[in-house]
């Protein structure tokens, strides 16, 4: 009988070797991958408006929550509650621009009129600025400017009426994708924290009724504190005799919405037109020390009683917040960045407590356990307090009856 013909070993690599068929399908399959995230990135980009509109939406319906929740606490449905707290926020919004633009109008006519007059009067106050005039001819070209203005917004009356239609549109959608996140905003909540695991959800929508409660007392506080700065204004500067009173008032409530900066901006546009439309004694240097005054007014009275829980950040952080959130989406986002800053404080604040009470059980369990403490037995020596260990009895041993009173005689003799 023959021996078997030997068999060749397989080569070394032939693991590592990959089919054709196989490269082509991963190949397949991660150049999907990739042409779909250039697909979403694409799109996202292309819809960035709609979403920016959406981010908007969403933070008001957070500032607005508070103010709906307040009211279901008195027994009111929510679906009234929203729409209570939305006509009148519409209501205070309407009744304020109506209020407010027409001034605004008619002053900035009256502005554009006459400030070359306002800048020929400083001219005759100051030699140093007549110089500067005279030198760089800024009486002539103000004036070519101002007359070409009318030209200029008379051409420009499509891009113009375009603008309007855009903002009157972004309005309405901002205002209803609001209140449809008002009315989703709880179910919203729940499943944000189905996303977690289960044994971390209910920390996680403890840290969500935070962060709606905190970021929404934070914006509601902040408008009240800005139109009680804006009314201030008007009234200093209307008792001055300040032109341009409405304008600059709203400017003040406008700026006064960023904190640390905002304030200082709004006063110091204010004190420039007080300098330049009136004298500096005794308008402008009232003005200035009535700014100063109200300043410390509204950071030691107002803003503490109106925050009764405010979230405290750095003035590092509320800069580079504003800053961040300015050069993203301008006015808006500056507006948006320090409650957005402000939550996430919340978030790594709960998260810092958590923790630190994780540890804190966990030093507990271990000086609670029984034994802590003492050393364990070495290998032969018998643990502490044990019982004498007695004969070793045999695993399997019979059970066996009771013996009754005529067995006796098994019994061993006493003594």
């Amino acid at each position: 009988m023959s021996d078997p013909a030997p068999q060749r070993p397989p080569p070394e690599d032939a693991g590592d070797r990959v089919r054709p068929m196989v490269q082509f399908r991963r190949g397949f399959y991660a150049s999907l991958g990739v042409l779909a995230t250039a697909a979403a990135g694409v799109a996202v980009y292309t819809a960035r408006g709609v979403l920016i509109w959406a981010l908007i939406a969403l933070f008001l319906a957070v500032s607005l929550d508070p103010a709906v929740r307040a009211l279901t606490r008195w027994h009111i449905r929510r679906g009234i509650a929203i729409a209570v707290v939305v006509l009148v926020v519409l209501g205070m919004a309407a009744a304020f621009l109506q209020s407010v633009i027409p001034a605004m109008a008619d002053q900035f006519h009256v502005m554009v009129k006459d400030f070359p007059r306002y800048l020929a009067n400083q001219q005759h106050r100051s030699a140093g600025l007549r110089q500067i005039s005279d030198r760089y001819h800024l009486t002539s070209q103000l004036n070519k400017l101002l007359a070409s203005l009318p030209a200029r917004l008379g051409s420009g009356a499509f891009g113009i009426s375009r603008r309007v239609f855009s903002a009157l549109a972004a309005t309405l959608t901002v205002t209803v994708l609001t209140i449809y996140f008002l009315v989703d905003l709880p179910r919203l909540q729940r499943s944000a924290v189905l996303l977690f695991p289960r044994a971390h959800r209910a920390r996680f929508g403890h840290i969500g009724d935070v962060l709606v409660d905190k970021v929404g007392s934070y914006m509601i506080g902040n408008i009240l504190i800005s139109l009680v700065a804006g009314l201030a204004a008007f009234g200093a500067l209307a008792a001055l005799g300040v032109p341009f009173a409405v304008p600059l008032a709203f400017l003040v409530a406008v700026t006064d919405l960023i904190p640390m900066v905002g304030a200082t901006i709004g006063a110091v546009v204010c004190i420039a037109v007080a300098l330049l439309a009136t004298r500096l004694w005794p308008t402008t240097v009232l003005l200035a020390a009535f700014f100063v005054a109200y300043q410390q007014l509204e950071n030691y009275v107002l803003a503490p009683r109106i925050m009764r829980r405010p979230v405290q950040l750095s003035p590092a952080a509320v800069l580079l917040a504003g800053l961040i959130g300015g050069a993203t989406l301008g006015l808006i986002g500056a507006l948006m960045a320090i409650p957005i800053a402000a939550g996430g404080k919340v978030l790594l604040s709960e998260r810092l407590q958590a923790r630190d009470a994780a540890g804190t059980d966990a030093v507990g369990t271990d000086a609670a356990a029984p034994g802590a403490g003492e050393t364990a037995p070495q290998p032969g020596q018998a643990a502490p307090h044990a019982p004498p260990a007695g004969p070793a009895q045999p695993v399997d041993r019979p059970h066996q009856p009771a013996a009754q009173d005529g067995d006796r005689r098994d019994d061993p003799a006493p003594g």
